[in-house]
This record gives C-alpha cells, sequence and structure tokens, in this order.
C-alpha cells in the first residue's frame, strides 16, 4: 500500500505510521452526510426501491414469512462464506440439521452466520445497530472451531492488513486503521446508522457497509459480519420485512467489481461505482425473491392437496416444515411436530406415496433421508452445488493477515 495511491478525499486519508521505516495504513473521515448522485444512480435506486415494493406485496401472500426466511437465510450465509473460501452447499447444510450430527468445518461456519443473522434480527426492536449489537453477532459469526482463537466478539487491538498470500504489511494491498482510531470511527459508524441524514436509505446503506469494510474492526469476519449488516439495516429501516433479499449471492457472481468499487471509494473518493452495484444487487435479488416467492406458494399448495388426502393434521403441519427445510429425517420430524417415530417414519412414507417426497441417498451412519425436489429447486436455485476444485482456488485468492477476510 502506498500513501501516493490514496489521496485525500471526502472519505479519509492514507498516511505513514510508526516512523520513517513504519507502514503506510487509511485513516477514514467520517461518513459524508451527503452525497450527490448521478442521473444513472437516481434511475438505479428508482428501479431497486420498486422491486423492494413488488418483494413487500408478494411476500405478503405468505401464510407464514418463516416458509421462506429459512432457505433464503441460508442461501445468504452460503454465498456470504463462499466469498470467504468455504464449500458447504445447501444440501449439505440441510442433511447435518435434519441429521442433529456434529457439521464439519465448512457447515459449521454456515451455521454460524445463520446464528449471528438470526440473533441480530431478533435484538432489533431491542437495541440500534450499534457496536454492542456487532460484538455479539460477531461472536456467533465465529463460534465455530475455524474462528475460535480469532478474537470473537471483540474489537481488534493489534493492525491487519489486506493482501495477497505472503504479503507483508508493507506489501499490503490495503491496511485499515490503527487500532486506536476505531473507537471514534465506530462512534461516527453508529450514529450515521441510526441518524435521519437526509440521504435515501438504500444509499445510506452503501456508504454504511463501505466504511465498515474500511474500518475493518475485527481480527477475522469483517466481509462475512459487513454483508450481514447490509441486510439487517435493511430491516431496521423498514424496506424489507423479512430476510428476502440475499445479497451476498449477487456480489458472489462478481466479486472482482465489488472490490474494485470499495477501493475506488479509498483511492478516488468515488462512491457512485460501490452505490451502483448494491442498487442493482438489490434489485436483482428482490426480483429473484418474488419469483420464487411465487413458485414456494404454487408448490406449498399442490403439496397441501396432497396432504389432505391423508386426512391427519400432522400431514398439513409437515408441508411447512417441508418449505423450511426440503431435506428430511424422521428425527427431523419427530422434533418439529413432537411426534413418536413410527408416526414420523409413517407420515414421510405416505408423502412419499403422494410424490411430495422421494427417498434419497443415505446421509450420516446411513439414516434414511427424504427430499421434497420441487421445494428443493425453489429454494435453492443455481450455483448451490459443491465448488469445484479450481472455483475453490479462486475463492482464495486473497487471504488477509490476522484477519481471514476478503477485501
Amino acid at each position: 500500500m502506498q500513501a501516493g495511491d490514496y489521496p485525500v478525499t471526502s472519505f479519509g486519508r492514507a498516511r505513514r505510521v510508526g516512523g520513517r521505516h513504519g507502514h503506510v495504513a487509511y485513516f477514514p473521515a467520517p461518513i459524508p452526510r451527503q452525497i450527490d448522485l448521478t442521473g444513472s444512480t437516481a434511475r438505479l435506486l428508482g428501479e431497486a426501491e420498486a422491486a423492494l415494493g413488488r418483494l413487500a406485496g408478494i411476500s405478503g401472500l405468505l401464510p407464514s414469512p418463516s416458509l421462506l426466511t429459512r432457505p433464503y437465510v441460508l442461501r445468504e450465509a452460503l454465498s456470504s462464506t463462499r466469498i470467504e473460501g468455504t464449500r458447504a452447499t445447501m444440501a449439505e447444510v440441510l442433511e447435518s440439521d435434519a441429521s442433529d450430527e456434529r457439521p464439519n468445518a465448512d457447515v459449521e461456519e454456515v451455521l454460524g452466520y445463520i446464528d449471528a443473522l438470526t440473533w441480530g434480527l431478533a435484538q432489533l426492536d431491542k437495541l440500534p445497530l450499534s457496536s454492542r449489537l456487532l460484538r455479539e453477532m460477531h461472536r456467533r459469526l465465529l463460534a465455530g472451531t475455524r474462528g475460535r482463537s480469532r478474537a470473537p466478539g471483540e474489537l481488534r487491538t493489534t493492525q491487519n492488513w489486506i493482501g495477497a498470500p505472503g504479503s507483508t504489511i508493507e506489501t499490503a494491498e490495503f491496511v485499515p486503521p490503527p487500532a486506536q482510531e476505531l473507537a471514534d470511527l465506530l462512534t461516527d459508524w453508529e450514529r450515521f446508522a441510526n441518524e435521519d441524514t437526509g440521504l435515501p436509505v438504500l444509499v445510506q446503506n452503501a456508504l454504511l457497509h463501505a466504511q465498515f469494510e474500511t474500518i475493518h474492526p475485527f481480527l477475522d469476519g469483517n466481509g462475512r459480519l459487513g454483508r450481514l449488516v447490509l441486510v439487517l439495516f435493511l430491516i431496521a429501516r423498514g424496506r424489507i420485512a423479512e430476510p428476502l433479499v440475499y445479497l451476498s449471492s449477487y456480489i458472489e457472481a462478481d466479486r472482482e467489481r465489488y472490490y474494485e468499487s470499495l477501493r475506488a471509494v479509498r483511492q478516488r473518493g468515488d462512491a457512485t461505482p460501490w452505490i451502483d452495484l448494491l442498487l442493482e444487487a438489490i434489485e436483482s435479488q428482490a426480483n429473484d425473491a418474488v419469483g420464487r416467492t411465487r413458485q414456494v406458494i404454487e408448490i406449498r399448495e399442490r403439496y397441501r392437496e396432497e396432504a389432505a388426502r391423508l386426512s391427519t393434521a400432522n400431514a398439513f403441519a409437515l408441508v411447512d416444515v417441508i418449505c423450511e427445510s426440503p431435506v428430511l429425517t424422521s428425527r427431523l420430524v419427530e422434533r418439529r411436530l413432537d411426534v413418536s417415530r413410527p408416526t414420523a417414519l409413517r407420515l414421510l412414507s405416505r408423502l412419499e406415496e403422494r410424490g411430495v417426497l422421494r427417498e434419497g441417498a443415505p446421509g450420516t451412519r446411513g439414516k434414511r433421508q427424504y427430499v421434497a425436489e420441487e421445494m428443493m429447486a425453489a429454494v435453492s436455485g443455481d450455483g448451490d452445488g459443491d465448488v469445484s476444485g479450481g472455483q475453490a482456488a479462486k475463492l482464495k485468492e486473497k487471504t488477509v493477515h490476522r484477519s481471514g477476510d476478503m477485501l
């Protein structure tokens, strides 16, 4: 990182610290409360807002938001953790949940993301977006085996940096502000997150995320937590009622543009590329959610028609479990419906006879598993299979010394 690559802008500046032989770090300014939008950005803003309006209308048709919330949170968790190199698939996470077996390290990271987001959503009525909320979400995010040694829930007290494998602080691509700067920067971040700046909410969300990633306040998990907050902020500000917009999927598909747009904020003081990218992501993913919601509603009604032929309330209840978890075992059904094992097996068998389920490959320890293939396709979408070796290598092209996050 060279100071000359980062001129002084309204977003901050770089300067050398630690004496003549020290290193160059970036010092963010307080988040700008006003920003000029280009005509094309204003158009993207209108399209994103319209898409969110359509999503609000269609999601209101669901008998229960939880029918889609859990699969969508899982998709967001999978995409966000993949950006950091995790290779878990939706099927693996659902199988782990259904089997009650201890998950592998990749699945554990996905489950940590889900737990952090679920907990954060539950706290919005009690806590503002704040350092306190971030720290607890971070603790939950890193609760798995890989993150336990990375100071979960604690702001960093040492310098971190972002760069290629083997880079040093002198050769790093980006060095966030020194740890002693965090208190004032996070105070400003928290104030910005909770004040009415007069900016459009979606633009405010973009600036909030860019500042968080620039501050990089934790040793690990900054990328995942920052993307998680993108969704949390939309809910806190009432733009969506449930986490049905999974932005990490869009970012994962064009991650180099994501990195470049954040660099533009720091290196040129130009937030437009990042704001445009986020607005495009919101519009695309909100429209995607509308389509999937329609599919889920249609499939659920057909499943309920088949369940009606069984003349049991448990069959109807199991249809809603299927919407949330399209991979099932008898143990999962016992737990969710509070029924005996013989009853759970009978329900699964009869819905298999009706064509709602099919018996899949045995799970861990040879346990029988059932899959609702139509529902699985509706909630999983493209790109939720295994990551190939070549893709996995690309996922790990960038690393962070003492931080483990992507830029």
